[in-house]
């Protein structure tokens, strides 16, 4: 077997690995957890009491999370919270969706067996003699041919949701698009949501 056919075999199986452990961030209460690298990481929905009828509400998913999930979960929890404080529907003051990107490198190890995660944050870099170029350098972030086919880098993203509401009682003024009614949204959300696996 080929190195390439190695290096391909071992990425589709770490691959697998990951997704098998990976999950979509759950429809639960903003919690630090442990990821699988060792870290922690957040993720799920908070809200703060802004006044007695205005709140701040936010939802943060993982990298799994898609955009319209961490939007509808930010919705959802809206009108659980509107409903749970004797409202029936809610106002948005002000909205919006942040996206987190970060960039990692991901080395072959059939070139670079050294150059793993025990190392923490350190990457190697070289310094070499380039043809009509004099001396260049190499190093993971900053790469260019040299050893350009053994370093794969990836960009993960992230999104995290939040807004502004100002609940209300009695019925939702008609053509108003700012104006949800929290029993209608629950209602329609609610096939969506997914909850956490309970712990066996």
């Amino acid at each position: 077997m080929s190195r390439k056919s190695i290096t391909a075999a071992a990425a589709v199986a770490l691959a697998a690995g990951l997704a098998a452990c990976a999950t979509p961030t759950p429809y639960r209460p903003n919690a630090r957890v442990q990821s699988l690298g060792g870290t922690a990481a957040s993720g799920g929905y908070s809200e703060v009491r802004l006044e007695p009828d205005r709140w701040r509400v936010n939802f943060a998913g993982n990298s799994m999370t898609s955009r319209e999930t961490v939007e509808d979960y930010l919705l959802f929890h809206a009108a659980e919270l509107t409903l749970q404080n004797g409202y029936d529907w809610f106002s948005i003051a002000d909205r919006h969706t942040d996206t987190k990107a970060r960039s990692y490198a991901v080395p072959d190890p059939l070139y670079n067996p050294w150059y793993g995660p025990g190392f923490g944050y350190w990457r190697p870099s070289w310094r070499y003699q380039g043809a009509g170029y004099g001396w260049r350098t190499w190093d993971p972030f900053f790469g260019d041919p040299f050893f350009g086919d053994r370093i794969d880098i990836r960009t993960i993203e992230s999104f995290e949701a939040s807004a502004e509401i100002v609940t209300h009682r009695g019925a939702k003024p008609p053509g108003d698009p700012g104006a949800f009614d929290a029993h209608a949204v629950v209602e329609n959300l609610r096939s969506r949501i997914q909850y956490p696996t309970p712990a066996r």
